[in-house]
């Protein structure tokens, strides 16, 4: 297990919000919350491999919207905003770099990583993902002609209440996909889908078989998800909702 992350810069609070008002950002409370998310990581056993920072750019910590990673294939992404086009610099040569084959999302394509939703089953693999103000329906188009040769389906859904897909869902070990309700826009498009408590109760990230990574800030769900049998570790990224980001937008996860 191999977690890639990206140090916050100088500039982070200059990061962009799309729904939320903006409120100050504390940098140094952000860096070492990102170090508690770092720590949390590598306490559950996950290699930490940490990609060369861009301090120009005020939401390179969000490492998740570069770069989508299924098995050996490292899809560089071609970021819906343009003013964080360029944090794509130097990505697929960090990627190549971990013996991974590389491929681009191009113009007019526009994909975001955080976007990108992938379920596992017994029966397959799907790509849930996110069509709105980040990613275009061209940029869904070739991740799925990417993805085809690996045998994993890719569905769009539709994403408009929120920033980007994961924004408004995540999937359970089991498969099962979880979301806050007033802003998941099409539940229906999920095979398992159920709602959670709390906004941020619908960001997990599964750290190990039966572990998942929340933020501090849904308690409910976090002792909802640990009355039914899950570990559950929790850390405060309150810097980063502010820029509307959540536990899955910092790491990128190779397994």
């Amino acid at each position: 297990m191999r977690a890639i992350i990206r140090a916050p810069g100088p500039r982070l609070a200059e990061g962009l919000v799309t729904h939320l008002d903006r409120t100050p950002v504390d940098g140094a409370l952000a860096t070492r919350q990102w170090h508690g998310y770092v720590e949390a990581l590598a306490g559950a056993g996950w290699e930490i491999l940490e990609m060369p920072g861009a301090p120009d750019c005020p939401d390179a910590v969000f490492v998740e919207d570069v770069l989508v990673v299924h098995e050996d294939l490292a899809v560089v992404t071609n970021p819906g905003a343009p003013e964080r086009r360029p944090e794509v610099e130097g990505v697929a040569e960090f990627a190549a770099g971990l013996g991974l084959e590389v491929a681009r999302i191009t113009a007019p394509g526009t994909l975001d990583g955080g976007d990108v939703l992938r379920v596992s089953r017994a029966s397959g693999t799907t790509m849930y993902v996110g069509l709105g103000g980040r990613t275009n329906g061209r940029g869904i188009d070739q991740l799925a002609r990417l993805m085809a040769p690996r045998g994993v389906r890719v569905q769009m859904v539709p994403v408009e209440r929120a920033l980007h897909l994961k924004s408004t869902v995540t999937a359970l070990p089991d498969g099962t996909v979880i979301g806050w309700d007033p802003v998941v826009d099409d539940p229906d498009a999920f095979d398992r889908y159920e709602s959670m408590p709390e906004k941020a109760g619908a960001h997990v990230v599964r750290i190990g078989a039966d572990h998942l990574l929340m933020a501090a800030s849904a308690p409910r769900t976090a002792d909802l998800l640990r009355s039914r049998g899950y570990t559950v570790t929790v850390v405060d990224i309150s810097e980063y909702e502010k820029l509307e980001g959540c536990v899955t937008c910092l790491s990128v996860r190779l397994r």
